[in-house]
């Protein structure tokens, strides 16, 4: 899925299209996320751009990382 746009940040529409997937329900509440390597692997974007676009979501309290274990859609409160 390389049909990003290139003139705007690659992290942010990542970014973007996670925050869709956990609105929509692909991503359900408690649910994991996939991790840097699977979303580098879907966007064929760096490693960094990735873990970026995951930092971004954790900062807005959409996605909440366990050490171990992956990143999951945070519980709805």
């Amino acid at each position: 899925m390389s049909d990003l746009d290139r003139s705007r940040p690659v992290w942010r529409q990542v970014a973007e299209i996670i925050s869709k997937r956990i609105v929509d329900g692909t991503y359900p509440p408690g649910s994991r996320v996939p991790g840097i390597v699977e979303l580098s692997a879907e966007f064929e974007i760096a490693a960094s751009t990735a873990q970026k676009a995951l930092a971004h979501l954790r900062d807005t309290g959409q996605v909440r990382t366990e050490l171990g274990l992956g990143t999951f859609v945070a519980d709805s409160e």
